[in-house]
């Protein structure tokens, strides 16, 4: 474009607002303006009351002159690093079942699983918008940085969610297609529109929408519910409170600023650290505890038992350590804890896998029989 000031940059008050709700441009509010109705809002009041903030608290995110979205923004809205654990979990659930599987239907239900985990990921940016633009590592998510509009991840979610709990209903059943519409259900709704800005156990109760994907894996296979299967969901649940404080650790100040309660924010990090060490002495006997199951044996409890003293261990030194310590290094150990738990599921889940592929000769536990009569 050419002519008499085309160059000059747009003068922010006069760009008209966009609204979150419905993904359009509202052309009678314009930046730092709200309605005459309603009292100004700001970011502030909307942090301090635990609300979701309003369009006009949002001053940073715009969509006006954003470049066209492209196909890798809509697949960031999945969460596709967050969808990894999922179809690994999944996977395991449904191939460690004491069944015979197609390969067909195994795959039409880790991808209907995996695309249910990518719906709730859409779903959950469309809400969090708000915040997203406020914390440092979300920032770049595809809604605050302007490439998407809520609108569109709203509806990606919604028409995900219903494709994946269809065809896995007409593939595997209705046992599986609820608990995957019911997971989806949990972590949009009451995880993410509920607990995670009302309570600082957003993350202990919330967790369970991660930890039914083994469980929807096995009843994709199955058509029922085990104490295996309760016991990778129990793994998973428990697992996910002191991964999430390990980093909450180390990056306070990002949850304080978006006004979300983590467990750092309402009782401190010393708190913190004891609550660490609680779930991670609930989780150590889970862990072994799946060992003695139908799909356990010596490998899975050789590679458990390594872990989880590792995990207890460095929960432990969490435990003794000040917050002077901490910070004059750099809060190295809360990091090391945090790398820690990033394995410790895939693991677990991988020592299970092994375990499966060594049915065929009996098992890892009459393999080890014979290799000791020998």
């Amino acid at each position: 474009m050419t002519g008499p000031g085309a160059d000059a940059p747009p003068d922010p008050a006069a760009a008209p607002r966009h609204d979150m709700t419905t993904g359009r441009d509202n052309p009678t509010a314009t930046a730092g303006q709200t309605p005459a109705t309603a009292p100004p809002a700001t970011a502030d009041d909307d942090r301090r009351t635990g609300a979701r903030m309003t369009d006009a608290s949002m001053t940073d995110v715009s969509y006006n002159g954003a470049p066209e979205a492209g196909l890798g923004d809509y697949f960031a809205l999945l969460k596709p690093r967050v969808m990894s654990l999922v179809v690994f979990t999944a996977l395991v659930g449904l191939l460690v079942a004491p069944v015979p599987v197609h390969p067909f239907l195994g795959f039409v239900a880790v991808l209907c699983i995996a695309v249910g985990g990518g719906a709730s990921g859409a779903l959950n940016m469309w809400w969090d918008a708000d915040i997203d633009a406020v914390m440092r590592r979300t920032k770049s998510r595809p809604i605050p940085a302007g490439k998407t509009t809520p609108g569109e991840a709203l509806a990606l979610g919604l028409a995900l969610s219903g494709f994946s709990v269809v065809v896995l209903f007409l593939a595997a059943g209705p046992l599986a297609a609820g608990l995957l519409a019911f997971t989806i259900f949990f972590y949009a709704v009451i995880y993410t529109m509920w607990l995670k800005r009302s309570t600082p156990q957003n993350i202990v109760i919330g967790g369970a929408a991660g930890a039914f994907p083994p469980m929807i894996g096995w009843a994709a296979a199955t058509g029922d519910i085990a104490i295996e299967s309760v016991l990778m969901f129990a793994l998973t649940f428990m697992w996910t409170p002191p991964h999430f404080w390990a980093l909450a650790l180390f990056v306070k100040s990002d949850y304080g600023d978006a006004g979300v309660p983590m467990l750092t924010e309402t009782h401190g990090r010393r708190s913190t650290r004891r609550h660490i060490l609680a779930y991670t002495l609930l989780l150590v006997p889970v862990a072994l505890g799946l060992g003695f199951t139908s799909i356990g044996g010596p490998i899975y409890l050789v590679i458990a038992a390594a872990l989880n003293i590792q995990f207890l261990g460095g929960a432990w030194r969490l435990y003794n350590r000040d917050e002077a310590a901490a910070e004059a290094d750099g809060y190295a150990a809360e990091k090391r804890v945090f790398k820690i738990s990033l394995g410790y599921l895939f693991l677990h889940f991988g020592a299970l896998l092994i375990e499966a592929a060594l049915r065929p000769w009996g098992g890892s536990w009459q393999i080890l029989s014979g290799l000791v009569g020998a």
